[in-house]
Parts: structure tokens; sequence; C-alpha cells
């Protein structure tokens, strides 16, 4: 059995500064937890493909995109400090998850809240998406709730100010989709894409700072069918970025089976 701090949220929004942050903690079977982190771990692809959309929306969705992940702090003679922490303000480049540490550390003293932190995949814990009514992902936290108690299970759920689900099963998209290999938005845009590749013909061969094209950025998300018009539009599919990796290679890394068929196949006919 373990103690793990699973919530602690610095709540800025409350002006009473004697308000105390709330801090749960909660004995968990290590097996299951483990299980969570794995689940978690194995469906950010999902987590990331929503970011990646709510990004590019003029009125935002979401009122929560968060991950969760393990920092620690050695300590000469004894064991390492280790506290379970949320980033926000999360960005993806296929190797590093970047973002914004909120909550305020217990312990360690190598990080504090608001501090920039970046962390693997194989680091994630859980990761957390909401636009206020659905919830999706929560892996940890519905594998607790299900330990809570009716009364306490209610006190927790209102101090987060969300709805999760009741039978403490997991979503993983917020929004409606025939399949989930399409997001809606993907399907929405084809069109507008397509158009805007015919006016911005440099933006297939154009990179990042990371040496990412456009189809390595919509391919690490999960795109089908932006996938399917940049290829359609001249996009290089055997372009390398600057960690020597193609799109096919994130397509195989992140379980995008459909898309890595696809890029593997040079002579796929776009439909």
């Amino acid at each position: 059995m373990g103690i793990f701090n699973f919530f602690k949220r610095k709540n800025t929004d409350v002006e009473d500064t004697n308000k105390e942050d709330l801090i749960t903690f909660v004995e968990q079977d290590e097996e299951s937890l483990m299980d969570a982190f794995e689940r978690a771990q194995a469906t950010f692809p999902y987590f990331w493909r929503e970011l990646s959309w709510e990004y590019r929306r003029i009125i935002p969705a979401l009122s929560i995109a968060s991950v969760k992940a393990a920092f620690s702090q050695d300590v000469e003679g004894d064991e390492p400090i280790v506290e379970h922490m949320w980033i926000n303000d999360i960005y993806f480049d296929g190797e590093a998850i970047m973002g914004t540490l909120i909550n305020e550390p217990n312990e360690l003293t190598n990080v504090e809240v608001g501090d920039q932190v970046s962390i693997r995949v194989s680091d994630v814990e859980d990761w957390l998406l909401s636009d206020g009514e659905t919830v999706c992902g929560g892996f940890s936290i519905q594998a607790i709730r299900k330990l809570m108690g009716a009364k306490e299970r209610k006190e927790h759920d209102q101090a987060w100010g969300l709805a999760f689900n009741e039978d403490f099963s997991v979503s993983l998209m917020l929004f409606d989709a025939a399949e989930h290999d399409i997001h809606p938005m993907d399907q929405n845009t084809e069109e507008s894409l397509g158009e805007f590749l015919v006016e911005h013909p440099a933006e297939l061969t154009n990179v990042d700072e990371m040496g990412n094209t456009m189809l390595i950025r919509e391919t690490i998300a999960g795109n089908l069918v932006s996938v399917k018009t940049l290829l359609a539009k001249g996009a290089d599919a055997s372009v390398k970025n600057n960690f020597g990796k193609t799109a096919e290679d994130y397509a195989k890394a992140y379980g995008w089976n459909t898309l890595a068929e696809l890029l593997n196949n040079k002579s796929a006919t776009v439909h």
C-alpha cells in the first residue's frame, strides 16, 4: 500500500488567502494505480489530439486540459522525495510534453508552482480534459474515487467542480465522432485545409524548431483526414525531423495504426 497525493490544486480564483489548498491523501493499491498510469500513457495521444484542435479554435471549448506526472528530488542519505502534480498549458512535439506546474509542492524545493517543466510520455500518470460538462481522462482520479464513500466522493467532485462518470468509467473523446480514428474537427476542416495548402504551398515543406513538418505534426496528433489531405497536396512522408524520425515513426509510436499504414504506402489513394 502507498500514500499518494492525488490532488492538490492552488485555487487562484479564491480571494480568501486564508483558505487552505485542498490536499487529499488516499491509501491506494499500487497495482490499481499503476494500471491507471499505464492506461493514461497509452491514451495520451487522444489527449493531445483534442488539445491540438483546441489551440485552433477561435472560441475555446475546454475549461481544463492538464497532465499529471511524478516529480522527484534526491535527498542525501534518504529516499528521494516524490510528489504527483499537475501541469497545464501543454505543448507536445512528439518527444517532450511541456507545460506549467499548477501545484504548490509540499516538500520539493527543486520546482515550484508556475515553473515551466518538461516530461516524457512515459512520465504521464494521468490526463484530464473537460469542457465544463463532459470529463475525459482522469484514470487515477477514478481509481481513487472508487475507494471513496458516497459523501467523500461528493465532496471530492465538488472540489474539482466536475461531473465524473458515476460508473467510474473513463471517456477518451469529448465530442461525438463516428469512430475514434477521426476527430470531428479533422473531418470538418478537410476542405479549408486543402484550400489553404493551394494558397500557401510552402507550408508543405516548412519545418518548426524541432524539424517537424506539418505532416509530422498532424500525424503526432492523429489527424487522419488532415494527413490524407497533406499527402494529396504533395507532402513528403520521408522527411525526418531533428530526432531522425518520420511521420510514420510517430504514427507507430503513438498507436495511430491507420495512419501508419497510410504513410507506409506512399502511393495510397486519397479520397
